[in-house]
């Protein structure tokens, strides 16, 4: 086994090494420290989060600082201030035995000047987001033209979030002599122009195939309606009394949907989302890092960057759009040797999505069946009596009381008082979960344990007055259904496109939200009955002289789909085909997924 010791660091390094217990390094760091030692070649480095990349680069950087000059020798970029800010931390801990080491962070949400007066300080390393240290490039308070070291850390995660041209023009302003050092997750095409375009051929170390998740981390997942979520989500918290992770949700709105109701429902639970200002955010992150909640509730952009090594679970309420997200969620939890699980509560049709989940982490899914009343109910149970037999009495505080307490509870047996204890613990579980549903269902939508002329719940077909003499789409259909009814979690069945109007089938519980939300927009929306499909071709053609080729509107606002889409409000009335002439209407694009 490789140490720290034998790679041959600086003795104040090593020292700082010892101090925090570290003896051998993680695969990611046996690689690249070695080489960016003894070599002056970029480097491509493609790892998990929480492997270790802070030292992987930050250790061989301090080794080779220039500690007497005051110029800015490293740029080191991260994708969020959380990160920005750990990375600091860590490089002032491995550095605080070399004497004039200064390292300053730059991130948005901060007063700028302060940061200003930082740089000021002539600091060797910068560490700092995309977005703030163009600014302070632009403003002429931070100059990098002779830098020894760049490094993009979780490069990946900064394209995700936008920052392509913030990235390209930092770049560009730094030397030609220098080492640029790429860590990521992932290598999408992005990335990969990135080294093209940057870097000199370069070496690449990876930990594993691309994309392949930790060997830390369970996969799981949990197929149920997709009204029935929640529902799941809370049986998955009741069944993990000590469960400590972070819920994953596609929007923000649903972010905090989800938390405010965990919270009602009696959770130790918060959202963290981009509607939160920096200090609502540090705020719930702190309680957080204390343990002080059990679940945290978030958005893929509003995780990037948390940095806790403990989590023991990462629920993805929703599976990403992107799947390499996946791989980064899933990468929270089974950090510095810890053991994590990575659930999804899929609904009935996302049964492909997760096989190719499968192919791109190189690790099978397991299918899990959501816990029902009585499952719950036991182990909550045995999980208060080993709390109980581990707690720690403290003789003195507690045998004033014994006296009083003993003679109240005389008349009671041993037996009996169990019982009580039992009943005044679990009450709650017992009458919530009597006679609670089975949630499980099949890849058809059906109830598992229900027969098929059982009670449940199906799928309604509908009559929409639009096709494909206006473009329709299935992707823009699903859009237009999310945005009108304002709720992106309505499962989505069978639809079939036809000339002047189309057919669609949604989960029967949304029938009226559907008809209600589709009543106030021109278009026409109604439950499919057999003769539709003869008379709706008339109808259809009847609606579209009545309109005269005008786009119907609304009080919303116009639509446009992913790739120009169909305008609601005063433009050309098509779906797709380039470039939508109704964008006055400042619709949100609608391109979505089949839910």
């Amino acid at each position: 086994m490789t140490t720290f010791q034998e790679m041959g660091l600086n003795p104040e390094i090593q020292k700082a090494i010892d101090e925090l217990g570290f003896v051998a390094p993680t695969p990611i760091q046996q690689q690249a420290i070695p080489q960016i030692l003894s070599s002056e070649e970029d480097l491509i480095a493609l790892a998990q989060t929480g492997t270790g990349k802070t030292a992987a680069f930050g250790l061989p950087i301090l080794e080779q600082l220039s500690v007497e000059s005051r110029t800015i020798q490293a740029i080191i970029l991260c994708p969020t201030r959380e990160l920005c800010l750990q990375i600091t931390k860590d490089l002032e801990v491995y550095s605080k035995h070399l004497g004039n080491v200064m390292i300053q962070a730059v991130y948005g949400g901060a007063d700028a000047q302060k940061q200003i007066n930082g740089l000021k300080k002539n600091p060797q390393i910068v560490v700092g987001t995309p977005g703030r240290t163009l600014d302070l490039i632009n403003r002429r308070a931070l100059k990098i033209n002779h830098v020894n070291w760049v490094v993009l850390d979780e490069a990946d995660e900064m394209l995700n979030m936008g920052f392509r041209e913030d990235i390209d023009a930092i770049l560009e302003t730094t030397p030609i002599e220098k080492q640029t050092l790429l860590f990521s997750a992932t290598m999408p095409k992005e990335v990969r122009r990135i080294a093209s375009e940057y870097m000199h051929k370069p070496v690449e170390i990876s930990m594993g195939k691309t994309n392949e998740a930790s060997n830390d981390v369970e996969h799981q997942y949990f197929m149920v309606r997709a009204s029935d979520r929640y529902l799941a989500l809370k049986r998955i918290a009741d069944i993990n009394p000590d469960v400590y992770g972070i819920v994953f949700c596609r929007t923000r709105r649903e972010a905090k949907d989800v938390a405010d109701a965990l919270i009602q429902d009696g959770y130790n639970a918060d959202a963290l989302h981009g509607d939160l200002s920096q200090a609502q955010r540090d705020t719930v992150m702190e309680k957080f890092r204390r343990k002080q909640l059990q679940l945290l509730v978030a958005t893929d952009v509003a995780a990037r960057g948390i940095d806790v090594t403990e989590l023991t679970h990462v629920i993805n309420y929703n599976l990403p759009d992107d799947p390499e997200v996946y791989v980064h969620r899933s990468g929270r939890t089974g950090r510095a040797g810890n053991k994590g699980i990575s659930i999804i509560i899929a609904h009935s049709r996302e049964g492909r999505r997760i096989k190719d989940l499968e192919k791109l982490i190189h690790k099978k899914i397991e299918r899990k069946q959501v816990p029902n009343g009585q499952e719950i109910v036991e182990r909550r149970l045995f999980a208060t009596i080993d709390k109980i037999e581990k707690i720690e009495v403290d003789e003195a505080q507690i045998e004033p009381y014994m006296d009083t307490i003993s003679q109240k509870l005389e008349w009671m047996d041993r037996d009996e008082l169990l019982r009580r204890f039992v009943s005044m613990e679990f009450n709650t579980f017992l009458d919530y979960y009597k006679d609670a549903k089975d949630l499980n269902v099949n890849e058809s939508g059906r109830g598992e344990r229900e027969s098929r002329r059982g009670n449940v719940r199906g799928f309604t077909r509908f009559y929409i007055g639009i096709g494909q003499k206006q473009k329709l789409k299935a992707p823009n259909l699903i859009g237009l259904i999310n945005e009108v009814t304002s709720k992106r979690d309505i499962e989505i069945g069978k639809i079939e496109i036809l000339r002047n109007f189309s057919f669609f089938e949604a989960d029967s519980e949304y029938e009226k939200l559907i008809l209600d939300s589709f009543a106030n927009e021109e278009v026409d929306v109604q439950i499919s009955n057999p003769e539709n499909k003869d008379s709706g071709e008339r109808r259809g053609g009847d609606r579209d002289k009545k309109r005269g080729g005008k786009s119907f509107g609304g009080k919303r606002g116009g639509f446009e789909g992913k790739k120009g889409g169909y305008s609601r409000s005063g433009g050309k009335q098509e779906f797709g085909g380039g470039r939508n002439k109704g964008r006055s209407g400042g619709g949100r694009s609608g391109g979505g997924r089949r839910r």
